[in-house]
């Protein structure tokens, strides 16, 4: 329970320019082509696809938002190892966040993220000197509902996955015009459960505190 208080109390922090609060999350995606050319749309009828298709492997769409600010970043990638996770925290904090005193960053338990990463990708010195910049919150078991990048990811799964995507310039053009209109809208993300509602809402979840007797 003290992993879940900690990334709901993170959520309800205030804006701070200097110790932001960004979530990272990751998903795969598959690209599709088509076998034949689809019928366009015509007065009355959608535009119209063959039920076969061909796949052309998957890709990997790795997501940081600052929920308060309304700013997400999307990277289109080949994989999502530790050097993948490695050079996204590298950018974050050098490109993205290149001011601030703390990053912190809300993450779910993957083996990949976690300090070891950086020093698997970079040499010690420049681990450190990242990780002296970063500050990881993860997520509990069963938990990743409470990572907000979770919901960006479903937003770009509604409005830009819903089609048959065929090849990685097509996917990284179409996750890059939604990243571009969305940050313009500055739309944010409005969190609404709080500690307080966990403790009341899954108080059965919660251990029963022992009654030490003297």
């Amino acid at each position: 329970m003290a992993a879940m208080e900690d990334v709901l109390d993170l959520n309800a922090d205030p804006n701070d320019p200097t110790r932001p609060t960004v979530c990272f999350d990751e998903t795969s995606t598959q690209l599709i082509g088509e076998t034949r050319a689809p019928l366009p749309a015509q007065p009355g009828r959608r535009e119209r696809f063959d039920y076969e298709y061909q796949r052309n492997g998957t890709r990997e769409l790795l997501m940081l938002c600052e929920p308060l600010q309304g700013w997400r970043h999307v990277t289109v990638s080949a994989h999502r190892k530790m050097g993948d996770f490695a050079e996204q925290m590298r950018w974050l904090a050098d490109e993205a966040y290149p001011t601030a005193d703390r990053i912190r960053v809300v993450l779910d338990n993957l083996n990949t993220h976690r300090p070891a990463s950086l020093y698997e990708t970079f040499v010690p010195a420049e681990a450190r000197r990242l990780l002296a910049r970063l500050e990881f919150h993860y997520t509990p078991k069963h938990g990743s509902w409470l990572n907000m990048a979770e919901i960006e990811l479903s937003v770009i799964s509604h409005q830009c996955l819903g089609r048959r995507i065929p090849d990685e310039a097509t996917l990284k053009r179409e996750v890059g015009v939604l990243e571009q209109e969305r940050n313009a809208a500055r739309a944010t993300i409005a969190w609404r459960f709080t500690t307080t509602a966990a403790r009341n809402t899954l108080n059965h979840l919660y251990p029963t505190p022992q009654q030490h007797v003297d």
